[in-house]
């Protein structure tokens, strides 16, 4: 089984003087990684609240090619920052998305990542279909190197979002002429309405996905619980089992058949004295029932 967490590359290391300013170091993560229990996982490449670009050294990309390799399973995710809107219609907003995610994408290619995970972003008034427009030409002007996959995700859908809508991600991966895939984060998709609460429920959605986007076409799970109830537009993520998915959705999805061998990657929360070592180990109880 493939599960793990989105992990921080963030850390420490004692200077000349004897200090430990803050750097960011790929390994990191893989280090956390184990420590969790994980063997799969997701990054951020820089912090993503700012438009930045990666900045890793040679020693630090060969370290966790190497790392990964020996320590870990994987695959590794890089997600995209969250200032990033492919939906948007407004120009300057586009050419930073676009510079952003093409640095992303030659970041993974260069870290021996298999995937750049992002959302569609809202057309904020451009409407539903110029806003999906809008992120195919986008997606359409990337340079994607070789080994490299876009996964589009699935979005809780508040506002003028788009991407809670299975048909979003269909239009997009049909539309777009580049080979692109989906992540569905599960939070996410029952906030947008996709009721996953019982293993009769997961079944229906699981085979809507299908029928809609196509399961060769899910590449990676966000494994997340939820806060609020189905169809709430609400996106807050509960510890596994634990929220409004609960205990018996949760062990549908990650026993179901159809999803067997794709990775679960966990965004859940570090709270009440648990954190992403507990949610891994929760998954593994689960699937073992």
């Amino acid at each position: 089984m493939r599960v793990g967490a989105h992990v921080s590359i963030s850390g420490s290391k004692v200077s000349s003087d004897g200090s430990t300013p803050p750097y960011d170091d790929l390994r990191n993560a893989v280090h956390r990684q184990v420590a969790f229990g994980g063997n799969c996982g997701q990054i951020f490449t820089h912090s993503p609240q700012v438009w930045q670009d990666p900045d890793i050294g040679d020693e630090a990309a060969e370290g966790f090619r190497a790392e990964t390799a020996a320590k870990l399973d994987g695959p590794w995710v890089i997600h995209s920052s969250y200032l990033v809107n492919l939906c948007t219609p407004k120009e300057g907003l586009r050419q930073k998305s676009l510079d952003s995610m093409q640095k992303e994408v030659d970041a993974a290619s260069r870290l021996g990542i298999d995937y750049v995970n992002v959302h569609l972003g809202a057309h904020t008034g451009a409407g539903v279909e110029q806003g999906l427009d809008n992120a195919v030409s986008v997606l359409d002007d990337l340079s994607v190197p070789d080994g490299v996959t876009v996964l589009v995700e699935s979005d809780a859908g508040s506002g003028t979002k788009l991407g809670g809508d299975f048909e979003h991600l269909a239009y997009v991966l049909r539309e777009s002429s580049k080979d692109l895939d989906v992540c569905v984060d599960t939070a996410h998709a029952f906030a947008a309405g996709y009721d996953l609460s019982t293993a009769e429920a997961v079944d229906s959605v699981v085979a809507e996905f299908d029928d809609v986007v196509g399961l060769d076409h899910l590449q990676c799970i966000h494994l997340n619980d939820s806060k609020h109830a189905c169809g709430t537009n609400k996106d807050e993520h509960a510890h596994i089992g634990e929220g409004h998915i609960g205990v018996e959705g949760m062990r549908r999805i990650v026993t179901h058949p159809a999803l067997e061998e794709v990775p679960f990657v966990l965004e859940t929360p570090t709270e009440d004295g648990r954190g992403f070592a507990w949610n891994i180990e929760r998954v593994r109880e689960l699937a073992a029932e």
